[in-house]
C-alpha cells in the first residue's frame, strides 16, 4: 500500500488542512465521525482513500495526519468542530504559548520544546504504514509557528526520513492581505 502522512502546522496549516480533510471525507463518503456506511468490509483492502486514512479495528477511518500549533485556540476549534470525532486525540498537538509571529520563537525556543513530541506522533503514524511514500506539509510562513517550527520540523524529518518525499503546501504572505507587519521577515 502507498500511504502519505499530512502535517498541518500553525493556524494557516490547520485551517487549510481541516478544509482538505472535509473534502476528502465528502469525496470518499466518510462521515464526520469517521464511519463509512458504503464500506461493508472492515479492514478492506486496497481502496484509494487508504492512502490518506487508516482504518481502526472498529471500522472507523482516521486521517493519517498530525495537527500542530504552539497555542491552543485553533486546535480547540478542531476539537470542538464538526469533524472532532474524525481525528484521534493524540493527532492534535497544541502548546500553551504561541510564537507571537516570530520565526525565532517557533524555531529556537517554543518550537524546540514540542518538536520531539510531534516527531514521536509522526513516527507512530509512519510505523502503521506498509509503504510510506512521504509527507504533505501544510503551513503558512508569515507567522512564527508555520515558519519557525515548520523549518525545524522539516530539518528533523530530513534526518529521520531522508529519502521520503516532502511536498509543501505553503501559504506565503501578501502585502495586500497582511495580519502582521513582520510577515516578510518570517518568510
Amino acid at each position: 500500500m502507498r500511504e502519505v502522512i499530512s502535517i498541518h502546522l500553525g493556524q494557516g496549516g490547520i485551517q487549510t488542512g481541516n478544509a482538505c480533510w472535509e473534502l476528502y471525507c465528502l469525496e470518499h463518503g466518510i462521515q464526520p465521525d469517521g464511519q463509512m456506511p458504503s464500506d461493508k468490509t472492515i479492514g478492506g483492502g486496497d481502496d484509494a482513500f487508504n492512502t490518506f486514512f487508516s482504518e481502526t479495528g472498529a471500522g472507523k477511518h482516521v486521517p493519517r495526519a498530525v495537527l500542530v500549533d504552539l497555542e491552543p485556540s485553533v486546535c480547540d476549534e478542531v476539537r470542538t468542530g464538526t469533524y472532532r470525532q474524525l481525528y484521534h486525540p493524540e493527532q492534535i498537538i497544541s502548546g500553551k504559548e504561541d510564537a507571537a509571529n516570530n520565526y525565532a520563537r517557533g524555531h529556537y525556543t517554543i518550537g524546540k520544546e514540542i518538536v520531539d513530541l510531534v516527531l514521536d506522533r509522526i513516527r507512530k503514524l509512519a510505523d502503521n504504514c506498509t509503504g510510506l511514500q512521504g509527507f504533505l506539509v501544510f503551513n503558512a510562513v508569515g507567522g512564527g509557528t508555520g515558519s519557525g517550527l515548520g523549518a525545524l520540523l522539516l530539518e528533523r524529518l530530513s534526518v529521520d526520513y531522508g529519502r521520503k518525499s516532502k511536498l509543501g503546501f505553503t501559504i506565503y504572505p501578501s502585502p495586500q492581505v497582511s495580519t502582521a507587519v513582520v510577515e516578510p521577515y518570517n518568510s
